[in-house]
């Protein structure tokens, strides 16, 4: 069987390596499959891309259509006639897609329209928020999708209510956990710590990209203001998205114990987040990296997709009002924060689930 492996932007890359790990161990065993890893470049600068398959030991991609930037339809119909032309030239037996981006949707549609049947790993997550893209991205992609693989029984839960077949649905866990997991030990300290003198758990880690809380400049400024004024004095580290620097640079003002840096490498960001006293975020990947890692996790979103992650993790949602920040820093500062427990079948063998039932499936 023929796989088409689809990465288009830097969520997919964490997910999308544990399963070609797992693709090249089944066939040292003797396995029949073959994959062909496509880079969408939706992400395309070594930043936001190159960095990351560096860090995580992901091939160099077989394609990569080279999208670049633009608006989201831009994108879109970029990638669907990109990927339409390869696929025509050398088809595959099945498309993998991973998680809710641009490259997510378009591949899933292209492949279908030809007949390709479609994997979608990470289907079923909802926020039931249809101002957010990546809610749209995961609808149409689960619309058209042939199996689906969940990271957890609240995603399955979902796909059966809206009336997929659940001898489809594999809850099989959460393959940017098995990179988690395997790349504990390789974390990186990155020079930023020694230059602000960073001590464990005694700094905090703020990572924004979402337009309602970054396009516009009194929002964000809102934000960051009660974020270093509730630090008490600590560091407040913040890699700044390229979406977010654009309007940053507009602001005429200052915080002492704001670290502004460019975007980090999958190892020394994870080297922060392991060791700050905790995350403040409005991403959702964060919120599970964050449950495993035991690390309290503050959410600037009045939704989420990964609803285990407050249910049973180390996340809350704050919502979209920046002054509930302060009071949940406050809780925070006291020790009164839940401890949380992992989710089921977040043990870092989610890839190895997967491609064994896709080998069932040929």
């Amino acid at each position: 069987m023929k796989l088409d492996i689809i990465a288009g932007a830097r969520p997919n890359f964490m997910k999308i390596a544990p399963i070609i790990e797992a693709i090249k161990i089944k066939q040292k065993m003797g396995s029949k499959l073959s994959y062909r890893l496509v880079h969408t470049g939706q992400h395309y600068d070594r930043a936001m891309s190159g960095k990351f398959f560096e860090d995580l030991g992901i091939p160099d991609p077989d394609i990569n259509l080279e999208v670049g930037s633009g608006t989201q339809a831009e994108q879109t119909a970029s990638i669907m006639v990109k990927y339409e032309k390869l696929l025509l030239e050398s088809p595959c037996d099945l498309c993998i897609v991973v998680g809710d981006v641009t490259s997510t949707m378009a591949c899933s549609i292209v492949a279908k329209k030809l007949t390709i049947r479609v994997a979608h790993v990470e289907a079923g997550i909802r926020s039931f928020d249809l101002t957010m893209p990546e809610e749209i991205n995961r609808i149409l992609t689960d619309v058209i999708t042939d199996y689906f693989f969940t990271t957890s029984e609240i995603a399955s839960r979902n796909l059966e209510l809206e009336g997929k077949d659940s001898s489809r649905i594999f809850f099989v866990g959460n393959t940017m956990i098995d990179t988690l997991l395997k790349n504990l030990s390789r974390f990186q300290r990155p020079p930023l710590w020694n230059e602000f003198h960073l001590k464990n758990q005694a700094y905090f880690m703020v990572t924004l990209h979402r337009p309602s809380n970054v396009d516009m400049l009194d929002q964000l400024i809102r934000i960051l203001n009660e974020i270093t004024h509730s630090a008490s004095g600590l560091p407040v580290v913040f890699p700044i998205h390229p979406r977010t620097r654009k309007t940053l640079a507009r602001a005429n003002q200052k915080w002492p114990n704001l670290i502004c840096v460019e975007p980090l490498g999958y190892l020394e960001f994870n080297y922060l987040v392991q060791r700050a006293k905790a995350v403040i975020t409005d991403s959702g990947g964060v919120t599970e990296e964050t449950t495993v890692m035991g690390v309290p996790c503050l959410t600037l979103r009045s939704t989420t997709e990964r609803p285990e992650t407050v249910a049973i993790g180390t996340n809350e949602l704050l919502g979209a009002d920046p002054a509930a920040i302060r009071p949940a820093m406050q809780r925070l500062l006291r020790g009164d924060w839940k401890k949380g427990r992992i989710p089921d079948r977040w043990d870092g063998k989610t890839a190895d689930r997967i491609i064994t039932i896709i080998e069932k499936l040929e």
